[in-house]
């Protein structure tokens, strides 16, 4: 059977990622402005005396990354071309932009060519004063096993350190204590997705795997890593009960726990649908005498038009409840 061409609303492949720049800018010209190609900053940077939150990583992933900048939030991002990163110079950008004299903090997921480039920023950017420290978003629990989390890939759950480091940041907080909060809302966070569908790089034209109908993968990564295991499509209590399973071990989390919980769809699954596994998900915590304190549904971190969803639960205290719940403001998350 030949091929089915690919079906998008672009004009040349080619221009996607900058053309999708220029009318989120001209969508948002009261939160978010560009210094330099690639490079957008919160509309009112650099802050004086705050400490500054730079993110990137490649386009395909909406909200994620470049979702994130604003009002307690990240303050700049730089952006990569479809599942690619961004330069070295680019985050160098992106830090000069926004750099208030209280020290960079670089929060980002955990892939190679990301975490080589951003290193590569630190050392070309040197304002002679201000401290730059790095944390890695590394909540996947299918991409290595206890022991090795540090090898984990970042995915959905690092919406939650975005608004847990951005609201301490927005606080007045010192570099040092933005970094401690954020790594203990990481210590206790863990994800893990089904993927129902593949998705299709504008540049290439045809999809990046192949997964027959009636079938998923539980564990596969937003750019179509490998995952766990492959079979039938299962019902949304059966994939919530395997998803709970696995992440609930990992920490593990324990009868008493509060939580934060993020049922992220990856693109092409409808918020219906979400919600459907969220009911069953819930239900598998309250059977674990885990308290669901917050809920976030609908798409964090998306592959494309990729069908499936992740989880992503965050052991909540008192302090990173308050977090949570701070105001901030984004073209694509509000809380006030």
């Amino acid at each position: 059977m030949a091929a089915m061409p690919m079906q998008k609303i672009i004009n040349e492949p080619k221009a996607f990622v900058d053309e999708m720049l220029e009318g989120l800018l001209l969508a948002h010209p009261s939160h978010l402005r560009s210094p330099a190609p690639r490079v957008l900053v919160r509309a009112d940077a650099p802050r004086k005396g705050k400490v500054a939150i730079v993110t990137g990583g490649g386009s395909g992933h909406l909200p994620l990354f470049l979702g994130y900048v604003g009002h307690g939030l990240a303050d700049a991002v730089a952006v990569g071309d479809v599942f690619s990163s961004p330069s070295a110079q680019q985050i160098s950008e992106a830090t000069v932009a926004v750099d208030g004299g209280a020290g960079v903090l670089y929060l980002y997921g955990n892939y190679s060519g990301d975490v080589m480039n951003f290193d590569m920023a630190g050392e070309l950017y040197s304002s002679g004063e201000t401290a730059i420290l790095t944390m890695l978003a590394a909540d996947d629990v299918a991409s290595a096993p206890r022991g090795s989390e540090a090898r984990r890939r970042g995915i959905a759950g690092i919406a939650f350190l975005y608004k847990v480091a951005g609201a301490k940041a927005e606080e007045g907080a010192s570099l040092d204590e933005v970094v401690a909060v954020a790594q203990r809302a990481s210590d206790g966070l863990r994800s893990m997705g089904v993927a129902l569908s593949p998705c299709v790089l504008p540049a290439a034209g045809k999809a990046t795997f192949d997964l027959p109908a009636g079938q998923m993968e539980i564990g596969m990564g937003i750019h179509g890593e490998p995952g766990t295991r492959r079979g039938r499509l299962e019902s949304a209590s059966e994939i919530a009960s395997d998803l709970a399973r696995q992440v609930l071990a990992d920490l593990p989390y324990e009868a008493g726990d509060e939580v934060a919980v993020l049922v992220n769809g990856l693109g092409a699954t409808p918020r219906e649908e979400l919600y459907v596994l969220f009911r069953s998900l819930h239900s598998q915590l309250s059977s674990a005498k885990i308290e669901v304190r917050r809920a976030w549904v609908g798409e964090y971190a998306t592959s494309l038009e990729m069908a499936g969803a992740s989880v992503s639960l965050l052991r909540l205290d008192a302090e990173l409840l308050r977090l949570i719940d701070a105001p901030c403001e984004s073209p694509f998350l509000v809380r006030r």
